[in-house]
């Protein structure tokens, strides 16, 4: 195993055996569990850093590829970020093609980095620091705080665990277990109405990835028996290349295809909408905001939702691509538009600064679909980066929310005015990241957004029009917020006597990083968007070559 597998596999077990540390020490020693947290969040991020820095310099040589099985990541000497060891070998043995017997394959534990999935690693090791930090505090039952700091970094290592999974199986798995630490963290640790809210997240993502995990397997069994072959292979990248093969070549079964594919997108759909949120079905996602913890909503609007929309780029338009150009252009870009527009329209009208962020997160989750279904390697390059923007700027609201929250014990916007005045550096953060959501120019946000409407504007160029309203609409709700809440004249909720500080510096340090990223992002792209080209430039190829055959 070289370096950067060692490293790989370093971004799973630190996190998971920390977990485990964390849960033993117990009770008793709330300070140390604290400490250890912090310690591996920060040791998770700088793994994250030497393979992004590492996959940087491996890109800078890279030329224009075709998916085919050399290409997979880990096989050439230019892309060395990967490693594959057999779970569950279904030749039990036997050798497989020395005597002709059957290829039968096997369940890999099968992790890898490419440009789809090295930035969203990075994203989440620094939204894992940044959770610990705002913990720190958050927690008054000392007597539980080795509980959630345990859930915290199981949740790290399984959100980290989906994005580098190369197996289906090893995906649904990680795709599931991301689901355990978040009910805990919530149901837990949330507000008055946690139960509810963890339930309803629970059943509503449970129930969309099973019917996804479903639509996978039928994959794996079409490609399995029509191969003539019968190799059975969960390797993503494989099932891709051989499944495109099948729709190229066998001619004679194009009906067939063209019929499943649109079952298999609309089994993928299932999870992945429900996941981003897409609306109609985004409900259980503004009251999991409102109830979580201030680590839990970063996590879930930084992170998690990103793994619908990873999952879209990485499964449903590569495996479905005839089902992606007919029905998902229509379909997810309408439904895109309108939760852009649905989303920003519910924020504006929310009294609870904390809804109001998470509408937000639902309208502009919808500039990733919208560019993601514009099917050129222009709006996949703008969704992906917009999937690092939302993360970032959508994750640092959270945490000023959390960081508002903590010092006057209320959400209502109603109650404040003019914090300006007495809370100097956390209103120049909040007028910060506000700015970055709305995408002015010089920082992240812009880059993503002009990348969607360029690459939509040449697929449905209705669609794009109709999408600039979010834009418009995100600048009049957030601008709207920060006048009432941090202008004017100073209006404070009772503070029970004790002194209000401004911000911290562990606070700083939450923080910083993610301002110091989204102003990188605002003024020089240029290596993100050089380093995803290749991996976007093949999904995008698959699709145009489907798109020309189709006409």
């Amino acid at each position: 195993m070289d370096f950067y597998s060692t490293l790989l596999i370093l971004l799973l077990v630190i996190p998971a055996l920390a977990a485990l540390v964390v849960a033993l020490v117990g009770s008793t020693q709330p300070l140390l569990v604290r400490q250890i947290s912090l310690g591996t969040t920060v040791a998770s991020l700088a793994v994250a850093c030497v393979l992004a820095f590492g996959f940087l310099s491996t890109r800078t040589e890279m030329k224009e590829r075709t998916f085919r099985p050399e290409f997979v990541p880990g096989a050439t000497a230019d892309a060395p970020h990967a490693t594959t060891w057999n779970l569950i070998d279904f030749n039990m043995g036997r050798e497989r093609s020395a005597k002709g017997g059957p290829k039968l394959g096997a369940i890999q534990f099968y992790v890898g980095l490419d440009g789809m999935n090295i930035w969203l690693v990075v994203l989440t090791t620094i939204l894992m620091v940044a959770s610990v930090l705002i913990s720190w505090n958050a927690i008054k039952d000392e007597d539980r705080v080795h509980e959630f700091h345990a859930w915290l970094l199981l949740l790290g290592f399984a959100l980290v665990g989906v994005f580098i999974a190369f197996d289906i199986i090893l995906f649904y798995v990680f795709f599931e277990l991301t689901l355990v630490p978040l009910f805990f963290m919530i149901g837990i640790w949330g507000g008055p109405e946690r139960r509810y809210a963890a339930r309803k997240f629970f059943i509503y993502t449970l129930a969309g990835s099973v019917i996804t995990f479903l639509g996978l397997l039928a994959v794996v069994v079409v490609c399995y028996n029509k191969t003539g072959q019968h190799i059975l292979t969960f390797s993503i990248p494989e099932l891709v290349t051989i499944f495109n093969d099948l729709l190229t070549n066998d001619v004679a079964n194009r009906t067939f295809y063209e019929n499943f594919q649109f079952w298999v997108f609309l089994a993928m759909m299932a999870g992945f909408a429900i996941k981003v949120p897409l609306f109609p079905v985004h409900t259980w996602l503004p009251l999991a905001h409102v109830e979580a913890p201030t680590a839990g909503s970063v996590l879930l609007a930084g992170v998690l939702l990103k793994m619908g929309t990873y999952g879209f780029m990485r499964l449903c338009l590569p495996l479905a691509p005839d089902a992606s150009i007919s029905v998902g252009v229509p379909v997810i870009g309408t439904l895109s538009v309108v939760g852009i527009i649905y989303g920003a329209l519910c924020a504006k009208s929310q009294d609870d600064i904390k809804k109001l962020v998470a509408y937000s997160s639902v309208s502009h989750l919808g500039f990733c679909t919208l560019g993601m279904f514009a099917l050129n390697s222009t709006g996949l390059t703008g969704s992906l980066l917009q999937m690092i923007n939302h993360g970032l700027s959508t994750g640092a609201l959270f945490l000023l929310v959390g960081m508002i929250y903590e010092r006057y014990h209320t959400r209502s916007i109603a109650e404040y005015g003019g914090l300006g005045s007495k809370l100097k550096i956390i209103t120049f953060c909040m007028v910060f990241i506000s700015l970055s959501s709305v995408g002015l120019p010089g920082l992240n946000g812009f880059v993503g957004e002009a990348l969607v409407f360029f690459g939509m504007f040449e697929t449905r160029m209705g669609l794009a029009i109709l999408g600039t309203a979010g834009i418009i609409l995100g600048a009049w709700y957030l601008i709207s917020m920060l006048r009432e809440v941090f202008f004017g004249a100073l209006k404070e909720p009772h503070t029970e006597g004790h002194e209000v500080e401004d911000i911290t510096p562990r606070e700083i340090a939450a923080l910083a990083p993610i301002m110091a990223v989204c102003l990188l992002l605002g003024v020089y792209p240029q290596p993100i968007l050089d380093s995803v080209k290749p991996d976007v430039d093949v999904v995008a190829n698959i699709l145009k070559d489907r798109k020309a055959k189709m006409n």
